[in-house]
């Protein structure tokens, strides 16, 4: 079966209008570099753009890692990274990932499942 086709500027501006926390939301292709969306206007990065392709490389590697337990868990819904500075949520879509992070205290019981509802639209 093809793969469903998706409009990830589409989709990572619905995001990044979700919630007043979400600081960034971005499509990321699996050899780590972003293919749509970015920093939501006027808000101050956490990182430098080097750090940001290392994140994103670490981030397509994890996710990698991840399928390799697929068949025995079941896939992904979403991985979720709690940090002082910041909540990081990658989904997987298709071979991509949309990875979205916001402020530290955004409602990590809430936010994921607006966007897998976003994703699965």
């Amino acid at each position: 079966m093809p793969a469903k086709i998706f409009d990830y500027p589409a989709i990572c501006k619905t995001v990044l209008s979700l919630d007043q926390k979400i600081r960034f939301a971005g499509v990321i292709n699996e050899r780590g570099r972003l293919v749509a969306g970015g920093m939501k206007e006027n808000v101050e990065p956490l990182e430098s753009e080097k750090d940001d392709e290392m994140i994103f490389m670490e981030l397509a590697l994890r996710v990698k890692m991840r399928k390799e337990f697929d068949k025995q868990l079941g896939r992904v819904n979403f991985a979720l990274a709690s940090r002082e500075r910041a909540l990081a949520i990658s989904f997987l879509v298709n071979d991509d990932i949309l990875y979205v992070v916001s402020e530290p205290d955004a409602d990590y019981g809430v936010l994921p499942k607006k966007i897998l509802q976003i994703i699965n639209a």
